[in-house]
């Protein structure tokens, strides 16, 4: 972790240079190992623009990452067909339903998608709308630090600055209003102050798939909305998940994000120079081959791990909204239980009969359950699964093992 960082910041009125020292620190938190966290401390004067000042609003984005399998969605997500682009939770695609929830707010052409090349024509075909350039695909996943540098790369070489939101397509949120109006305090936030912010979410239980957030202190003229972030805990185990959520404090990572394009790049020219330095080289060529070659020479690094847990300048917004990372079969519990299926989540077709707890995806088939608790039953045209509740998460060890037999017919 760098002892120091200085970024810069400019619209155009001024232009607004801060310095921030960060250092590890090793402090009493119960039940969690120092070596997890990442502390940061910042030097005074740390709000770039005091709150009472009006700041030029810059054009704002929002960049939506609609790539990856959707390994644990199998059988229904397939890699012609991820879990992104499919009905998960309602009537409209993932996909579809993020862009909808997005554009109130940023409009549509400030919408830009990143996805890779073997979902790019169904990422145009569920958005029609879109102009062709709003579609960025890449040619290989190098995970999100690399799109998230491409989508910036290509939204300044339209503007000069800009502020964008970054948020995969694959997350479910009950309150649209409220989701647009935290993430319009984080866009001011970003705007104000030059930070990287994130939307934290209060832990509502120990979640050890999820990374949490330690809130600072409070980020001034936010209505204690906004604090700058003290430390970064990544996915703990059990009982690190529970002192986290005993100390009242932490906030789940959200992994939707805001910031000024300049503030980031900054960040990532110095966290992560080759990544942004192969990427700028490529772009200005019109051969694709060259992006492609680039690609595989970028390190494949999440933006939180590679930039966001070493930078000095960093805030949380407290969001108000329900969410949920639709990260396995088992997170549908809450979306799909409703009425006559008692304390079953069923979606499509199924008879529980002294059966509890089973998640259940069968659009055609009937399904009937006996005497059985904690199941997942997902069944598709030409695959069955079932697996026990709590291992939903290792579905995605299906896949890999349908790799390894040469089984490519139900990926």
């Amino acid at each position: 972790m760098k002892a120091s960082e200085t970024a810069a910041t400019t619209s155009a009125s001024a232009a607004t240079m801060w310095t921030a020292g960060t250092r590890r620190r090793q402090r009493a938190w119960p039940g969690v190992s120092s070596a997890s966290l990442l502390f940061r401390e910042t030097l005074p004067n740390h709000d770039a623009v005091p709150a009472n000042i009006p700041v030029p609003r810059p054009p704002r984005y929002a960049v939506v990452l609609a790539g990856g399998s959707g390994s644990r969605f199998w059988p229904r997500s397939r890699l012609r067909m991820p879990k992104q682009l499919l009905p998960i939770v309602g009537a409209r695609t993932m996909l579809q339903e993020t862009v909808a929830r997005l554009s109130p707010l940023v409009g549509r052409e400030g919408m830009r998608i990143v996805t890779g090349r073997e979902h790019a024509r169904a990422v145009r075909a569920q958005l029609p709308g879109l102009r062709p350039g709003q579609v960025l695909v890449e040619p290989e996943g190098r995970n999100t630090a690399a799109a998230i540098a491409l989508a910036t790369l290509a939204v300044v070489r339209e503007r000069d600055d800009a502020s964008i939101a970054v948020l995969p397509a694959d997350h479910a949120i009950d309150d649209n209003a409220r989701f647009r109006s935290d993430l319009g305090i984080a866009f001011d936030v970003a705007e104000r102050t030059g930070a990287l912010v994130t939307l934290g979410l209060r832990a509502r239980r120990p979640e050890t798939g999820y990374g949490y957030i330690r809130p600072g202190r409070r980020v001034p003229g936010t209505s204690g909305r906004a604090a700058w972030v003290q430390a970064f805990i990544e996915k703990p185990d059990h009982a690190r998940a529970v002192a986290l959520l005993a100390g009242g404090q932490a906030l789940w990572n959200s992994g939707i994000f805001a910031w000024r394009a300049s503030a980031i790049l900054a960040a990532l020219r110095t966290h992560l120079p080759a990544l942004v330095g192969g990427l700028e080289e490529a772009l200005g060529h019109r051969d694709r081959r060259v992006l492609a070659a680039a690609y595989r020479r970028l390190p494949a690094v999440s933006i939180d791990t590679g930039v966001l847990e070493h930078a000095a300048r960093v805030a949380v917004v407290r969001a108000r909204f329900a969410w949920a990372d639709v990260g396995s079969w088992a997170a549908l519990e809450p979306f799909w239980r409703a009425g006559r299926n008692g304390r079953n989540a069923i979606r499509g077709r199924a008879v529980p009969i002294d059966s509890r707890g089973c998640v259940v995806d069968s659009p055609q088939r009937l399904v009937a359950l006996v005497g059985v608790d904690d199941l997942v039953v997902v069944d598709s045209p030409d695959a069955l699964l079932v697996c026990r509740k709590d291992r939903a998460q290792d579905v995605r060890l299906v896949v890999e093992e349908l790799r390894r037999r040469g089984l490519e017919r139900y990926l």
